[in-house]
């Protein structure tokens, strides 16, 4: 399929927040068809829906504040918390006599970039039901500026997901970035600075975890038979279905290690006899190097943080600030200049391709499916192996096959208090560091022991 031709554009503008009581009232009530009709999701359960209500109403009475961190497996996530907090909160509050007043809406995050790849009726969507954008790979001031002010002083929640990006697996969590542990620090720090009524300030986590109704091995076979045939494996009866998903991944580390080998002259250096996990971490290392060095970045940082950086330095001349509507350069540009600008633009845009695959496997482990080889594990490592594969094909798309209808079990974990941190957080600046780590880390816990409930 052919792509859109990418152009040099004017910056990213932030997008702020205009939230819309009567537009989410109306998601609220639509969103039990909307689940049927365009979802696989045919059940969503929920556990403790009674913990966010007791904590909705102590903060619609002004005795808390609160951030809900939420795992983020999958695109789908969204939609299962909007269930969560419009529709199951409510009926918790009512089971359990808890008083609430009001919608149970809240403010979150989002990366401004999905706008451009879900197109413009989620980019109008987002910030009127609470959204703010922000730009991940760089310090977005006014992001953060507006997120600390309502999640201080809000007349709603907040709302996060401490991953960042969806990583595919419902059973294992992705490396934790530490802002929703910052954000936590910053709503009691800002508290105080204003000299607000003191108020318990906490974290709750909340685990999403997704499973088929029905095992789709039927389907699967047909999705490894789709993608054996288009990496050039003949068919081996022989081979059971654990076994051929081994050789699949086998095979896409060897194409695009002689892709990177070949034509980007880059050394992938892997001990003798070293397993899948260690040779993938390889090829990862050698596809950010393309980039980093195209972008001249240094190699520092988590996986992670090499890839906001990568982005960051995409889309900085992508969205150029040269090219600010209200300057006047941008419009004397000649059409050699804009050419050139251009031409930039696409460029980068190839160059980050390398940091975006990267990303579908920075959660990725060979002892996934191994140790638990359930019809669910097969299915998540089959379906990146399929979205690695149009990734290479040059195929854009955000849909991914259908393999039959989920469930999703979403579990509410317990607050983790803030206010008890913050002599810690308060103590030093390697006090805070450390305070904002053992959060994060706290975080991570919680997560890894509601996965299993």
């Amino acid at each position: 399929m052919s792509r859109t031709p990418i152009q040099a554009q004017p910056p990213l503008e932030f997008i702020p927040p205009a939230f819309n009581p009567t537009l989410v009232r109306g998601i609220g009530a639509a969103l039990p068809l909307w689940l049927k009709l365009k979802t696989p999701l045919a059940d969503i359960e929920v556990k403790h829906a009674e913990r966010l209500a007791k904590l909705y109403s102590e903060f619609q009475v002004g005795k808390a504040r609160f951030l809900v961190a939420f795992r983020h497996p999958s695109t789908y996530d969204p939609l299962c918390m909007a269930n969560l907090c419009l529709r199951e909160v409510p009926r918790a509050a009512q089971a359990h006599n808890i008083p609430l007043k009001g919608l149970t809406g809240c403010y979150f995050l989002y990366d401004r970039g999905v706008p451009l790849w879900a197109g413009s009726l989620v980019g109008w969507l987002m910030p009127r039901v609470g959204g703010i954008s922000v730009q991940r790979g760089k310090l977005d001031r006014q992001s953060l500026r507006t997120a600390r002010e309502l999640f201080a002083t809000g007349d709603m929640p907040f709302m996060a997901a401490p991953e960042g990006g969806t990583n595919g697996h419902s059973e294992i969590v992705g490396p934790l970035e530490p802002g929703v542990a910052q954000m936590g620090f910053w709503c009691v720090e800002d508290r105080l600075a204003a000299v607000l009524p003191s108020v318990e300030v906490s974290i709750l986590p909340v685990s999403i975890r997704y499973s088929y109704i029905d095992p789709p091995w039927e389907a699967l076979d047909g999705l490894l038979s789709e993608i054996e045939v288009n990496c050039g494996l003949e068919k081996d009866s022989k081979l059971d279905r654990f076994a051929r998903l081994n050789r699949i991944g086998e095979r896409l580390l060897l194409l695009v290690s002689q892709f990177y080998t070949r034509f980007y002259q880059q050394e992938i250096t892997i001990p003798s006899g070293a397993d899948f996990n260690t040779r993938l971490q390889a090829l990862l290392e050698a596809s950010l190097r393309v980039a980093e060095q195209y972008f001249n970045l240094q190699a520092k940082g988590t996986i992670i943080d090499r890839c906001r950086r990568i982005e960051q330095a995409g889309w900085e001349r992508i969205y150029r600030e040269d090219l600010r509507e209200d300057l006047k350069e941008a419009n004397t540009l000649t059409p050699v200049e804009r050419g050139l600008a251009d031409r930039v633009a696409e460029e980068s845009d190839l160059r980050m391709w390398h940091m975006r695959l990267v990303e579908s496997f920075v959660a990725v482990t060979g002892a996934y499916v191994a140790e638990k080889p359930s019809a669910d594990r097969f299915a998540e490592v089959v379906l990146i192996a399929h979205k690695t594969m149009q990734r290479l094909e040059g195929v854009d798309t955000f849909s991914e096959p259908d393999l039959g209808k989920k469930r999703a079990l979403v579990v509410v974990g317990e607050p983790i208090s803030l206010t008890q941190r913050w002599e810690s957080y308060k103590a030093s600046r390697q006090g805070a560091k450390q305070a904002v780590a053992d959060l994060t880390t706290t975080i991570r816990t919680a997560f890894e022991t509601m996965i299993k409930d």
